[in-house]
């Protein structure tokens, strides 16, 4: 991918989910202007990669949503036909991007985007934000552990295991296995570095937190 502050143009694909970089993200294409992208990515001279961005208004299927300007790459790792025009598509994110132009949908949504790098932060704010998210983490492990004893609900597991070093890279790790809306998620991901998301994730889940500690009264 260019650095920031460089241009390219990337086929696009609205969703009405979030995909944070790291993050896999199944899908199933079959809307006509979809496959034709799914062709432009995987055959000669694509290179696999499109961009995603949030639908803020209107549906996946049949154009004419809003969209963000904030998204991320995400690139096709498996593709498998289910049957004449229909496809299981696996792929995973990548850098974060910012939409600096949109082009017409023609034959699929495409952007002009450039990288949207983290900025720095004082190695401190990280860690104190990272120390908060983990003490909060572990509150809604055990409120999921209550609800489970108390009406046989399934415990999510929050983490994959061991986080990368990278705090950009554990700032993203830790959010995506978090039971967050798109809305949150969204204000993750267009954080400015991993200490303001880390501090994202923490505001977000006290609303989460709080309704636990209503359905285990």
């Amino acid at each position: 991918m260019p650095h920031a502050g460089v241009v390219q143009t990337l086929p696009m694909f609205p969703l009405g989910t979030v995909l944070l970089p790291r993050e896999r993200l199944p899908l199933q294409i079959f809307e006509p202007r979809y496959v034709e992208m799914l062709d432009a990515c995987t055959g000669d001279g694509g290179d696999g990669r499109f961009g995603v961005v949030l639908i803020t208004r209107g549906r996946e299927v049949g154009g004419g949503e809003q969209r963000t300007d904030v998204g991320t790459v995400a690139r096709i790792v498996a593709t498998a036909p289910f049957s004449r025009n229909r496809y299981a598509v696996v792929a995973v994110g990548e850098e974060r991007i910012r939409v600096t132009g949109w082009l017409p949908d023609d034959p699929y949504p495409r952007a002009e985007v450039e990288e949207w790098p983290d900025t720095s932060a004082p190695r401190g704010e990280e860690v104190d934000a990272f120390d908060v998210v983990t003490a909060k983490t572990a509150e809604l492990d055990e409120l999921w552990r209550l609800l489970a004893a108390k009406s046989g609900a399934v415990v999510p597991k929050f983490s994959d295991g061991d986080l990368p070093e990278d705090p950009s890279q554990r700032s993203f790790a830790v959010a995506s296995g978090l039971p967050l809306s798109e809305a949150d998620r969204y204000k993750i991901l267009a954080a400015p570095g991993p200490a303001d998301r880390l501090r994202a994730v923490a505001e977000a889940l006290d609303d989460v937190i709080a309704g636990l500690r209503f359905r285990t009264m």
